[in-house]
């Protein structure tokens, strides 16, 4: 115990070696958030796979019979979620060591948004029938196990795929409010991450349809693990 005690004095949380690695990993899967949720909203008839505080709101919008919107395509985005996140807390439990947990989550994420592009591929079109309800159960369901184990990993400021408390937090610390904000590169990264992504989802949906942003958000993943895996992010997470 002594140990560790002075191993985290002499690198305090923000510095110790793996910290960087490790959000630089939650980065990159914020701004695959980003891109997938911009080709279900453009593509999959105005439904979030990732981000389920917009899902609910969307589910309310197609619940008061708002036109451009589907209860059934927003249930379904939820209800996946609800079963990936499941999935998700048997892995963290299964798994000891968070490094284990984190990897397997983003390689099934990797598996099943290549899936999606593969049924994005193959169907004339992914806004109606069975390719956009196929699209959007894969979908959601492995954002349902990333952000279980997401959260399990507790990162603060990095839940990769809600802002909302951290741009609280952002502006609650800020100077203005009298505070240091030492949280302040991590929190606007994943506002820019986040923002990126949506960016690049858009431009590649509307200039390229919904398979080939799809397609490189699982190359992402995948090269997301390979980073990880390959740098100190493993030792980090399981020091804690």
């Amino acid at each position: 115990m002594a140990a560790v005690e002075s191993n985290d004095a002499q690198h305090p949380p923000a510095s110790r070696p793996g910290t960087r690695p490790l959000l630089s990993v939650l980065l990159a899967l914020t701004l695959l958030s980003g891109l997938i949720d911009a080709v279900c909203y453009l593509g999959l008839g105005r439904v979030f796979t990732a981000n389920m505080t917009g899902n609910v709101v969307v589910l309310g919008f197609a619940a008061a019979g708002a036109p451009g919107f589907s209860v059934t395509a927003s249930l379904t985005s939820l209800g996946l979620f609800l079963a990936g996140a499941v999935a998700g807390g048997r892995l963290g439990a299964r798994l000891s060591r968070r490094s284990r947990m984190l990897f397997t989550a983003i390689v099934l994420e990797a598996i099943f948004v290549a899936a999606a592009a593969t049924v994005a591929f193959a169907a004339s079109t992914v806004a109606t029938g069975w390719a956009r309800y196929t699209t959007i159960a894969i979908l959601a369901f492995s954002m349902g196990i990333r952000n279980a184990v997401i959260r399990r990993l507790a990162v603060p400021d990095m839940t990769t795929t809600v802002l909302t408390g951290t741009l609280t937090g952002l502006a609650a610390e800020s100077f203005l409010a009298g505070r240091s904000n030492d949280r302040a590169g991590r929190r606007i990264g994943s506002v820019l991450a986040m923002l990126a992504g949506a960016i690049a989802g858009a431009w590649l949906f509307l200039h390229h349809g919904a398979g080939l942003p799809l397609a490189i958000s699982a190359g992402a993943a995948a090269l997301t693990v390979v980073a990880a895996v390959t740098t100190r992010t493993a030792a980090y997470l399981d020091s804690k």
